[in-house]
């Protein structure tokens, strides 16, 4: 059985929640560092009809796809989303809007053409929004979308995010089961800085079947790899979602989320190296059994010091937090790789 089958067999068994077409799946107010400017943030995860590659099996480690809708919400109810999500933000005076819809915001089976420029229209006659990002698949970055995108702008910066995950098509496909190739994005950010589009990639730290030493070396060699493509590269922690390959594997005892120090590693060496690069972090779920973690003691501490980094990108943030568990960590480190996979600690 392929790595696509068995994810698409564990998808086949789980119920998406019936919810209101006019509600969105998700959105919270937060902050983010915006090339170097720190604003407020309104982030919306359009319920849509749902990621196209989630329905033919997916990624292994992603249940956002139960996310979607369990029908296809009409143009109107999309726009009604957008109009509760912005409720959230009626005190803000100045904030970004990134848009999510656990897919793809360019491609036309989840957000019509004439959608898109309605949604990205409004956002940009907003005088309180200073920027939108838009998260999509690189298969669907065309000049004709581009285009089409930009007419409406106004001249207010537009932001493309890819879930890259990795610069290794191997790990990509063999672990993550992502579905398209490094140059198909080389070739996306390519199109998108053309028109000043500016670009930001995802990278997912410790996807299933790498040890945590080829994890880490993983994301510093994506992030040297994609630098010359992408103004902003976030670091997602792999934690165990319902319904995914990782939380089979996760029941089995053959996975382990990610330890935070690896991020913190990362994030410092990748800073010291890439001074102009904003890096950022958001572990979520750290400190629970399902999430990245450390000792009980320090998780908390280590997330919150790896938030304050992603605002701040000042690496001293990096040195504020201290626990006898990173020798621990570093012994994981050496030994991991002799256990073929397995991983040491739960």
């Amino acid at each position: 059985m392929s790595l696509n089958q068995s994810v698409l067999e564990i998808r086949e068994r789980q119920r998406i929640k019936s919810r209101p077409y006019n509600e969105p799946a998700a959105f919270w107010l937060g902050q983010d560092n915006l090339r170097g400017d720190v604003v407020d943030v309104l982030t919306i995860i359009f319920q849509t009809s749902g990621c196209y590659w989630g329905k033919q099996g997916g990624c292994t480690m992603c249940g956002y796809v139960y996310d979607s809708s369990t029908g296809e919400p009409a143009d109107a109810d999309i726009l009604a989303q957008l109009d509760k999500a912005l409720e959230r933000a009626s005190k803000l005076n100045r904030f970004m809007v990134k848009i999510f819809t656990s897919g793809s915001f360019l491609h036309t089976s989840e957000i019509s053409p004439a959608l898109r420029k309605q949604i990205l229209k409004k956002l940009a006659d907003d005088e309180r929004i200073v920027a939108v990002l838009a998260e999509t698949r690189p298969e669907f970055v065309t000049r004709e979308a581009v285009a089409d995108c930009l007419s409406v702008m106004n001249g207010k910066p537009l932001e493309f995010a890819y879930g890259l995950e990795t610069t290794s098509d191997r790990i990509r496909r063999e672990s993550i089961n992502k579905g398209f190739t490094f140059n198909k994005f080389k070739e996306a950010a390519k199109i998108a800085q053309e028109s000043g589009i500016f670009t930001k990639a995802y990278l997912m730290l410790k996807p299933p079947f790498l040890t945590e030493r080829e994890a880490t070396e993983d994301i510093l060699k994506s992030i040297d790899e994609v630098a010359p493509y992408a103004q902003t590269v976030s670091i997602n922690l792999c934690n165990v979602q319902t319904g995914t390959y990782v939380e089979k594997l996760w029941e089995n005892k053959e996975y382990r989320p990610p330890w935070l120090w690896s991020i913190v590693k990362i994030l410092r060496e990748a800073k010291i190296k890439h001074p102009d690069l904003v890096l950022m972090s958001d572990p979520v779920g750290a400190g629970a059994k399902r999430g990245p973690r450390n000792c009980k003691t320090c998780s908390r501490d280590v997330a919150g010091m790896v938030r304050a980094f992603s605002i701040t990108q000042d690496v001293k943030t990096l040195e504020e937090v201290e626990c006898d568990c990173k020798l621990l960590w570093e012994k994981e480190l050496l030994l991991d790789d002799v256990t073929f996979g397995a991983p040491i600690l739960d």
